[in-house]
């Protein structure tokens, strides 16, 4: 019998979205996607391309028609002075009593957006990518208790995030 080749295999997992959550974390069970919408400030991130340069950074979440959850981000591009925002869609990869979901902003193409802690009344909350390159640390507010913050600075090492290379919001516009 032949085997499926690597590129087979890749392309399938590209557009039956494939994501992950990194190997030491564990999303959070009994999630109350109603409790999650609404805007969320981010306070802690690691950089990337697509939101370099930016601060003042917000994402908002509200249900769609079909379910599904929308996302718009939102940020200040300090460099070119100018408000960049960007719109995707997020669905739940398992249920939505779990906080694994999958996120895209270019078409078939989906990230793993997996919540590994949220306080009780859902005002703080510890995001982690497909992987150790993605992580954000997201408020209802434009802070954040440090204890908070130390609490996620905990468990993120521990799942084997590099967190030195966290970078710390400014919300001042």
């Amino acid at each position: 019998m032949r085997k499926p080749s690597i590129l087979l295999i890749l392309i399938s997992c590209l557009f039956a979205a494939c994501v992950n959550i990194p190997d030491k974390a564990t999303a959070v069970k009994n999630f109350e996607k109603e409790k999650y919408l609404g805007q969320w400030y981010e306070i802690a991130r690691f950089d990337f391309k697509f939101e370099r340069d930016l601060n003042n950074t917000t994402a908002n979440y509200s249900l769609n028609d079909d379910g599904s959850i929308k996302v718009l981000n939102k940020g200040y591009n300090y460099k070119t002075n100018k408000w960049k925002d960007a719109e995707g869609k997020a669905k739940f990869v398992n249920s939505d009593k779990e906080g694994r979901l999958k996120v895209s902003f270019f078409g078939p193409f989906y990230s793993g957006y997996n919540i590994i802690s949220i306080d009780g009344d859902y005002e703080y909350a510890l995001i982690m990518g497909d992987n150790l390159d993605y992580i954000w640390f997201l408020s209802r507010y434009k802070t954040m208790p440090q204890e908070i913050k130390d609490k996620y600075v905990k468990i993120a090492t521990e799942v084997g995030y590099d967190t030195g290379k966290l970078i710390w919001v400014e919300h001042d516009k």
